[in-house]
């Protein structure tokens, strides 16, 4: 581990695969996301629960409780499966803050949505910023501008284009 923080500090662009979701990656998803024990439709009319968990409680009640010890695996279930997103998606060094944008935005989006995105296009082909400017093309819900979101987006943005 000591190796790995040698070379993050002499050359902060590591290969995607060398890289893990941080504690201030983790923090960053928890004040965006929330963290509600109990079935509740999102802004899109969505049943979500725990920490923005949504595919498995598609036909839960809404009002239904969830305990902490659900709510955790449910993250780490939803945290891994977004990781693997970002690394299927991306083929180019990025740092671990890139990282962090990266896994924030497609644990919001989803998997397939980064997969086919302009901004995984642009950032695969050497173009940080161009890749940093599709952030806020992603503020919209079933159609309709969120505030939320594009705030979101704009820490999202910011702390990935700090590294371009």
């Amino acid at each position: 581990m000591a190796g790995l923080f040698a070379l993050l500090r002499s050359n902060p662009k590591v290969a995607v695969a060398a890289l893990t979701l941080s504690a201030a990656g983790t923090g960053a998803l928890l004040r965006d996301e929330g963290s509600v024990n109990r079935v509740y439709l999102d802004v899109g009319g969505i049943p979500t629960v725990c920490v923005g968990h949504t595919v498995t409680v598609k036909r839960t009640p809404v009002g239904a409780q969830f305990s902490d010890a659900e709510c955790s695996m449910l993250l780490k279930s939803d945290t891994a499966h977004a990781q693997a997103g970002v690394k299927a998606a991306v083929r180019v060094p990025i740092t671990q803050q890139q990282y962090d944008s990266l896994f924030s935005f497609t644990f919001n989006v989803g998997n397939s949505a980064l997969a086919s995105s302009t901004l995984v296009r642009k950032l695969n082909s050497g173009d940080c910023r161009g890749a940093a400017a599709e952030f806020p093309r992603w503020v919209n819900v079933q159609g309709r501008y969120s505030q939320g979101l594009a705030n979101r987006r704009a820490r999202e943005r910011a702390a990935f284009e700090e590294h371009c």
